[in-house]
């Protein structure tokens, strides 16, 4: 094998470099006589006041159990070694031929799905085996950037389905058949990688089944054995209307019509190319308005430039005046034959005052979706929830020691202490005790579901979906998004 070849097949296979280089040297840094590092993963805060942890399974699927291989000790030592950095190749060879190369560690966590106030214990990693008492800490790198990006994106649409209901509720007949398709994720090219757009694209569909980002579906098949999580509909991009040339823009228009308007079907097509508005009176309203009527399908008009609050409002009101409007059940206007798209500057801010705007005008929510790019896949970091990962207790000689952070200059690092357990509290929230603290019976709601190189409990995403949408009112904005 080339050099060329080995650096490829290990950019991802090989777990001794999915780290960060600081690591290397830390199995030497412990206190003589430790034997175990227990660590939890937690939100500190940021922008939710709630999280929906979601993405552990699919990173224990993927990379946790697939064991190190002698291949994999070699090639670090020889990296590192080049890169300046102590390594413990004994440990990585011992750790080879005693367990198979598979990780003798423990991983706790609450059942996927579930939305847990910030502050409190998400999920815990622990070494089983003395010997190994660095691998805890070994593994935070990939670990917690496993954790915090999905949940981060779970959440983020969790925020924006909570808002979506609101409106649903108050202006519409039927919210529960109308949400699974409000948010449509349009994220896959306006991300860093593949892995990012299946994983946030599928951290998405946690809570809504719209999407066009095909590497998601992937993910949700291989990760939670979802046989299809979400769908789309045929749709335009700009290319496929203005390749017809400005003054055929009708012309464009009734091909999409006349290839995808069949009853009871919907499609999308972007109509801003030149001016949204003639668009949508002058081209949908009236020359094209009767095939529309005719086709018995529903044509979705997308806007895709200009201030979103004020356009959506401008392109309903004409919409309405050309197509009429029927009123629902709850006493607001429902758009006849069309609806509306919004695909571009949609953040929470936005979608929140374009469905208002709306709403004061007398429009149900169920006239529009939003489609979300980078403001859902790619606009949040670690900061976003203040993600850390850190220990919080050693044993060291067969004797228990708290192990925590408290910064003079910033409290809000200052870390927790202890085993850690996550638990129902007396209001019938939850709260994060210490494990010597539960009483007797008082359960924990951490799970195992990683021991000694096996998966041990695995959840579908049908049931991570249920419990995300039990949960999806908690989920708000605790101050304004980044």
């Amino acid at each position: 094998m080339s050099r060329r070849d080995a650096y490829r097949s290990s950019l991802g296979s090989n777990l001794l470099l999915r780290t960060d280089s600081y690591k290397a040297s830390h199995w030497m840094q412990y206190p003589p006589g430790t034997q175990t590092v227990f660590s939890y993963i937690e939100s500190r805060g940021g922008v939710f006041s709630h999280s929906v942890f979601f993405g552990l399974q699919a990173y224990l699927r993927e990379y946790l159990s697939t064991p190190v291989t002698l291949d994999d000790v070699d090639e670090a030592t020889a990296l590192l070694a080049a890169h300046g950095e102590p390594f413990n190749r004994e440990g990585w060879l011992r750790l080879v031929e005693k367990h198979g190369g598979c990780m003798p560690v423990r991983i706790r966590a609450v059942p996927e799905g579930s939305v847990v106030p910030v502050h409190n214990v998400l999920a815990t990693i622990e070494n089983t085996d003395p010997e190994f008492f660095w691998l805890t800490s070994y593994l935070e790198t990939e670990l917690l950037r496993a954790v915090w990006y999905p949940t981060t994106v779970a959440t983020l649409s969790a925020a924006a389905k909570a808002t979506l209901l609101r409106y649903l509720d108050a202006t519409c007949d039927d919210p529960q058949g109308q949400i699974p398709f409000k948010l449509h994720d349009f994220g896959a090219r306006g991300v860093s990688s593949l892995e990012s757009a299946a994983l946030g694209g599928m951290a998405h569909l946690v809570n809504f089944m719209g999407t066009d980002t095909l590497s998601a579906l992937v993910a949700a098949r291989r990760y939670y054995d979802c046989d299809m999580a979400g769908f789309s509909i045929p749709a335009a991009e700009h290319s496929t209307i203005t390749g017809w040339g400005r003054d055929r823009e009708a012309d464009a228009y009734r091909n999409m019509v006349t290839q995808f308007g069949k009853p009871g079907a919907l499609f999308a097509v972007v109509s801003d190319s030149y001016d949204i508005f003639n668009a949508c009176d002058r081209i949908w309203g009236t020359e094209l308005k009767e095939l529309i009527v005719q086709s018995g399908a529903t044509l979705v008009v997308r806007p895709d430039s200009g201030d979103p609050v004020e356009t959506v409002l401008k392109v309903a009101d004409i919409l309405a005046a050309r197509f009429g409007t029927t009123t629902n059940g709850k006493g607001y206007r429902v758009l006849n034959n069309v609806r509306i798209i919004q695909g571009d500057g949609v953040n929470l801010d936005s979608l929140r005052l374009c469905l208002s705007n709306l709403y004061h005008n007398g429009y149900s929510a169920e006239n529009i979706a939003f489609g979300m790019g980078g403001g859902l896949l790619q606009q949040v970091n670690r900061d976003t929830m203040q993600w850390a990962m850190k220990c919080s207790a050693m044993q060291v000689k067969g004797a228990w020691r708290d192990v925590y952070k408290s910064p003079v200059g910033d409290l809000g690092k200052a870390s927790k202490k202890g085993r850690l357990a996550l638990t129902n509290d007396a209001n019938g929230g939850v709260q994060t005790l210490r494990i010597d603290e539960l009483v007797d019976g008082q359960p924990d709601m951490l799970e195992t579901v990683f021991e000694d190189g096996e998966i041990v409990r695995q959840t579908t995403f049908d049931e991570v979906r249920r419990r995300a949408a039990s949960g999806v009112g908690q989920v708000v904005p605790s101050r304004a998004p980044l």
